[in-house]
Formats: structure tokens, sequence, C-alpha cells
């Protein structure tokens, strides 16, 4: 299986980007499981997948509400992508970004993600 990955890095936090493809909402749900088991240490692991036209879920994992999981599928809806799960993992720097910061590094690690997917 193929998977877009990104680091994503503002004022000491780092932001890991995974994008993969997905075939049902359960899959999704097991792909999730996994990256917060792996990435266990983490502060947050965020994520969004979009299922067809009505089904979408996000996650913002204990951020400020909607600074994570909306920017993360805004990312996959511009990239026009359909069955697809991002999960951007956060390992806190110590700065806090506040929520603009927060919207364009979840943001932005979701579209690098997304982009080295497709470029596979």
């Amino acid at each position: 299986m193929s998977i877009g990955k990104s680091i994503y890095k503002d004022r000491g936090s780092k932001f890991l980007g995974f994008a993969e493809p997905i075939a049902s909402e359960d899959e999704a749900k097991e792909h999730v499981a996994w990256y917060k088991k792996k990435y266990h240490d983490a502060r947050h692991v965020c994520y969004a997948y979009r299922l067809g036209a009505n089904l979408w879920r996000t996650k913002d994992d204990g951020e400020p509400h909607g600074t994570a999981g909306p920017p993360i599928l805004r990312a996959i809806d511009a990239a026009k992508h359909d069955n697809l799960l991002v999960v951007v993992v956060r390992y806190f720097g110590g700065t806090l970004l506040g929520t603009g910061g927060l919207i364009v590094a979840y943001r932005e690690a979701a579209k690098e993600a997304i982009t080295n997917l497709t470029a596979q």
C-alpha cells in the first residue's frame, strides 16, 4: 500500500502527515488506531477522512475545536480526493502556536502528504 508522508515544523513542534487510500469507515478506524498506537508518545493524533460525497469524519484529538481535523479535511477536498484518510501526528515543541498557527500547520502537513501520495 502506498502512503504519502510529510514533515512540517513550526516553533519546535513537529507535524508528521500521512495520507493513504481507504475503502471503508472500518478500515479508516483501524488505521487511525494503528497510528495512535505507533505514535503513543505524541501529544495529538488528528485526522480526517472522506468516503464519497456524504461520509466524512474529522478529529481534533485535544487541539482547540476546529484547528486540526477540519483543516485536514479541507486539504483532502481541495485536492479532490475521495476514499482517503489523512492523519497528522503532532509532537509539541513547547511553544503555543495559537489557532491560526495550528490551522496552517495541520493544513500544510496534510496537503504535502496528499501531494506526496499522488506523486507516487
